[in-house]
């Protein structure tokens, strides 16, 4: 076993976890990159089409073009990169203080890294049929987006020919228009919310373009076949129970599904760290860390991102603040966020009043010309117009010290977000 010592390990080299590396050994700090794939970027890998990077780069980039800028910054600073490596066990509660991760790797072996601080960053995956209990049989053909966005992108096979999707999220409306653009039919696309999932742009651009039908409140309530799918019974929803009477057949060949993200968190539970139901991420205070000392979270580890600009921003962020603890610069203090009305869950949880930062959430609501409302001890202190909210965009707010320094806050002080 190959024991190894550096200031930040970061697991997991996705946008988050390339853009915290990149921003510890900015602050002269050693740090190690794990990543359990043989290449650096993760699902960008796979993301061929455009819409990335104007945020962090200023440019539209595809999903590789935008991993290849990070990895470069990566590759040509002093991070030490490990890939092809699992981490399968993290120790937080060792009496020096230091972090310990052990990590299995077919090229460097058995490695024992220890670290002072540690930045989790390893991404999110997708929820599957079996989370979604669809009945019927159990034919092949039936697919996660995600799974069949690689098939495409990267393995160069197309999954089949009549295509149905289940979930207008972003990944299955993109691949929508994948589908059809390699040639096959998508006949519809099945969405169990009476809004859209996806961003707006997607919507647009990947069903209204090509003439892709999207079913709002409606659910797939049966898959048929019998080696290969061969249709789908789709229902519509009354008073939030599928009406039979009025289900229709769609023929098919595959069934690609879009369901939802889960935050890849099995090795921060190992490790101790709080969970946030809301989220199934860490919960996480102003400096980004979780409730187990000197180990933080970004990404779509914390929570699931629309954009992977964001995810990078929050990430980058996250590293800073890492490099601050182990210089033992802590907030002298930090205020409690809360939820409040149409909002269902806010990152990070507080705020540090001496230096305010972004605050990441999503609402409950979909309304046109909304309003964003900030109360200190439920005593107004902000406001913000927004255009639309709705519960598959994620919203941020940016809380400047110009705004912190006229509030009034006490010490048991809760700063509490709403949306009207």
């Amino acid at each position: 076993m190959k024991e190894l010592h550096y200031d930040v390990l970061v697991i997991g080299a996705g946008a988050g976890g390339l853009a915290a590396a990149a921003e510890v050994v900015k602050h002269d700090a050693t740090c190690a990159l794990i990543e359990r794939e043989s290449h650096l970027g993760g699902i960008l890998i796979q993301c061929i089409h455009n819409g990335f990077g104007l945020e962090e780069f200023k440019e539209e980039l595809t999903g590789p073009e935008f991993a290849e800028r990070l990895a470069e910054e990566v590759r040509n600073s002093s991070v030490d990169i490990y890939t092809d490596t699992t981490v399968t066990q993290l120790e937080t509660d060792n009496d020096d203080g230091l972090k310990v991760a052990y990590c299995f790797s077919a090229v460097y072996g058995v490695l024992r890294i220890s670290a002072r601080a540690v930045v989790l960053a390893m991404g999110c995956r997708e929820r599957n049929r079996g989370n979604i209990r669809t009945p019927g049989t159990r034919p092949a053909g039936v697919y996660t987006a995600g799974l069949a966005q690689r098939l495409v992108n990267i393995e160069g096979y197309i999954p089949g020919k009549d295509v149905v999707l289940v979930g207008s999220g972003d990944i299955g409306l993109i691949m929508a228009r994948r589908m059809t653009w390699v040639g096959a039919k998508v006949h519809a696309v099945i969405e169990i919310q009476p809004y859209p999932s996806g961003l707006t742009r997607n919507i647009v651009q990947c069903l209204n373009d090509f003439d892709i039908p999207l079913y709002l409140s409606h659910v797939v309530s049966r898959i048929e076949g019998r080696d290969r799918v061969e249709k789908v019974l789709v229902s519509p929803l009354k008073d939030g129970i599928p009406d039979e009477d009025n289900s229709f057949e769609i023929p098919c060949d595959t069934l690609l599904l879009s369901v939802g993200l889960v935050p890849e968190n099995e090795l921060s539970k190992e490790a101790g760290v709080e969970i946030n139901p809301q989220t199934n991420g860490a919960l996480v205070d102003s400096t980004m860390m979780t409730s187990v000392d000197g180990v933080f979270s970004c990404g779509n580890v914390l929570h699931v991102h629309d954009l992977a600009d964001w995810v990078a921003e929050e990430a980058r962020r996250t590293g800073r603040y890492a490099v601050q603890y182990l210089r033992n610069k802590r907030p002298k203090r930090q205020v409690r966020i809360k939820a409040g009305a149409n909002v269902r869950y806010i990152n990070p949880t507080m705020f540090d009043p001496d230096n305010p930062d972004k605050l990441y959430f999503r609402s409950l609501i979909v309304k046109n010309q909304a309003k964003l409302h900030l109360k200190l001890d439920h005593n107004p202190v902000k406001e913000v117009k927004m255009s639309h909210v709705q519960p598959s965009e994620m919203l941020h707010v940016n809380l400047k010290p110009k705004d912190v320094a006229s509030w009034n806050i006490m010490k048991d002080s809760v700063l509490e977000v709403s949306v009207e």
